[in-house]
């Protein structure tokens, strides 16, 4: 990791009322495509990390509505995209 380089981490719980199905994932990868750093995703609790740029690998997780998305990034822009997935989210990925 060079000096520039920082990680992030957040949690946000999923409340769009499709979940994680097609349109979703591929605005949430979309949204991760701008960015620099490297930016996994897993569903609750199960400890297995997802490359946010995927859509495949997104929509495969079929999250559904009330589960905990965990976001982790790392690389030099990996604050500002765990915010900006996070926001995305919260917002039930309109705009």
């Amino acid at each position: 990791m060079s000096a520039t380089a920082s990680t992030a981490e957040a949690s946000v719980v999923l409340t769009s009322e499709v979940g994680l199905h097609a349109r979703p994932a591929v605005k949430l990868t979309q949204e991760a495509a701008k960015f620099s750093s490297t930016i996994e995703l897993s569903i609750d609790d199960t400890g297995t990390w997802h490359n946010a740029k995927s859509v495949v690998k997104l929509m495969k997780l079929k999250a559904r509505t009330g589960s905990t998305v965990h976001l982790r990034a790392e690389g030099e822009d990996a604050e500002e995209a765990v915010a900006a997935l996070v926001s995305l989210v919260e917002r039930d990925f309109d705009g």
